[in-house]
């Protein structure tokens, strides 16, 4: 089972409620959150809030680890085996679409790093910025460019070095793989709330993040020598609130301005997962437990969901 998303949509509380229910265990599906130390930025839920539920795929690699989809894929993969042989319920719960895809339909891992066609790219985006390698994105892999975020420079460069030199967008290839778990049948219900409650959700959720600490996070972990250059800096809530603190924006200034990229992203999200096949779509405007009520009607109205490695 999986429970996807946009963000600020209730996939964690949820994802916890039907664990509970049907005794399951969650497997994260969320590219930053598998980084130590980014917690509050990327809203990992704290272990009270996990109700004994274990969590998967969550704090296991390094800030400066190299972590990719491909490598997300295998390593869940094995998660959710184990998990099943255990007799539990693996039930998958994130918003990163990529990810998602990877462990599910399966993942390209692209040609050979290609050093001189990089530094080009990179020359390219300091004499004219990196928007321009994304729009240059935008035009030749529009749904790469849905998923990749605007400033997100190594993503962006990675896939323009695909497209350059094989030919075909990432998004081509990623249509012709395997999935991770050929022998899993997966029920996936995707959750959307209205335009104006996402907005009114992110709000608080940035209001949250910034009086639960994010700040204090972020200049512990450059205290203790992780460098800005890390992946997890370049991502959301993060970019900003580094910005924030090499001076370019005060802090009501970076809040706004989070909200807004979480809004964007947010949208890119629905419009990643209204494109993914054999999704059922729940609307979660209301709290965790009627969510969760009507997950499990739809369950119910389904002919039948067999236990075992056969649907997890």
């Amino acid at each position: 089972m999986a429970i996807v998303g946009p963000t600020a949509t209730g996939k964690s509380a949820l994802g916890v409620a039907l664990a509970h229910r049907l005794q399951g265990e969650v497997v994260s599906c969320d590219s930053t959150a598998v980084y130590r130390g980014f917690d509050i930025g990327t809203d990992k839920l704290p272990i009270a809030q996990q109700e004994g539920i274990p969590h998967h795929m969550v704090d296991i690699v390094d800030p400066d680890d190299e972590y990719s989809a491909a490598r997300y894929a295998r390593e869940a993969a094995a998660v959710i085996r184990d998990i099943t042989a255990r007799g539990k319920l693996p039930i998958l719960v994130g918003g990163t679409g990529l990810y998602y895809r990877a462990l599910t339909r399966g993942f390209f891992p692209g040609p050979a790093r290609d050093t001189a066609l990089r530094m080009r790219l990179e020359r390219v985006a300091q004499r004219k910025g990196v928007e321009c390698l994304y729009r240059w994105l935008a035009r030749v892999d529009p749904p790469s460019a849905l998923r990749i975020q605007p400033r997100d420079l190594k993503r962006l460069i990675r896939a323009l070095e695909v497209y350059l030199l094989t030919g075909r967008p990432l998004t081509d290839h990623f249509a012709s793989t395997e999935p991770a778990l050929p022998e899993y049948r997966i029920v996936t219900f995707a959750l959307s709330v209205e335009k104006a409650e996402t907005a009114a959700r992110v709000a608080q959720r940035v209001d949250a993040q910034f009086e639960g600490g994010l700040l204090q996070e972020v200049r512990g972990l450059l205290a203790r020598g992780v460098p800005e250059t890390v992946h997890p800096f370049s991502g959301l809530v993060y970019r900003q609130v580094m910005e924030h603190l090499r001076g370019e924006r005060d802090e009501a200034a970076t809040r706004e301005l989070i909200v807004r990229e979480n809004r964007r992203y947010a949208k890119r999200q629905l419009i990643w997962f209204r494109k993914e096949p054999n999704l059922r779509w729940i609307h979660a405007a209301g709290g965790r437990e009627e969510t969760l009520e009507e997950v499990a009607r739809a369950l119910t109205a389904m002919e039948s969901v067999p236990d075992g490695p056969a649907d997890p």
